[in-house]
């Protein structure tokens, strides 16, 4: 091996396993909370039904019903969400723009006396924003970035957060429904597939958290199982108290 093969090497080996992970984007949030919200939701909502001692198909619709109820709500609440958020953004962005405009020896000190905060000497730090000032559009992410923490070029997308969210809610809230729609007539297997979901789900998460999977798939399904649970006797309290 060459020298510069070997002086090389290490740099490659970082630049190809220095990589992360999409922590910005629009999709993950929603897919998540929605997968979350389907199973946790549904399965509480059937079991209180079931709870009432009511039959088969009244169960049956009720999943089905909170699935397509959820799923609707979900993505219209992050539709509206998501776009007001980048609105916002927006409209920040158009301010910082105009500021730019109209006061570029100002902005351009401002970013300066930043870079200097940060423990760049003076006069480099005012090199370095005049460099940065000079394309307008350059200018502008640079102060969106370091005042609004945003990327001008990498905001969540409304459409994507809607659809990532009502795809993963109806994926959720299918679990517990599917047994009975595969036949089963009793409660147990909607409760022991929704609660292998939540724990898979827990552990999907993981991969893209720092907990370990175990922890964060047992916290899911301690969670849902209590909802679960505390439905269910609500609705046989409530269904003893009607009857």
């Amino acid at each position: 091996m060459s020298v510069i093969d070997t002086a090389e090497s290490p740099h490659i080996a970082h630049r190809d396993n220095h990589t992360h992970r999409d922590v910005n984007g629009g999709w993950l949030r929603p897919a998540v909370f929605g997968a979350m919200d389907g199973l946790v939701s549904n399965l509480a909502l059937m079991t209180g039904v079931a709870g009432g001692a009511v039959d088969r198909q009244t169960i049956v619709i009720t999943g089905l019903a909170g699935l397509a109820a959820g799923a609707f709500s979900m993505a219209a609440g992050e539709y509206t969400s998501v776009a007001s958020q980048r609105d916002l953004v927006q409209a920040e962005l158009e301010v910082e723009r105009r500021e730019l405009r109209k006061h570029p020896v100002d902005e351009l000190e401002e970013l300066a006396a930043l870079y200097e905060s940060r423990g760049v000497e003076p006069a480099l730090a005012r090199e370095v924003a005049e460099q940065l000032s000079r394309d307008p559009e350059q200018a502008l992410e640079i102060h969106a970035r370091e005042e609004l923490g945003v990327d001008p070029d990498d905001l969540p997308s409304p459409l994507v957060a809607a659809v990532s969210s009502f795809g993963s809610f109806a994926l959720g809230a299918l679990l517990p429904v599917l047994p009975y729609l595969l036949g089963a007539t009793v409660l147990w297997p909607a409760v022991l597939l929704a609660l292998i979901g939540l724990f898979g789900a827990g552990a999907a998460v993981a991969r893209v958290t720092a907990r370990s999977w175990w922890y964060s798939g047992l916290r899911q399904l301690v969670l849902g199982g209590a909802a679960a649970g505390v439905t269910y006797a609500l609705g046989a309290l409530f269904g003893t108290a009607v009857g």
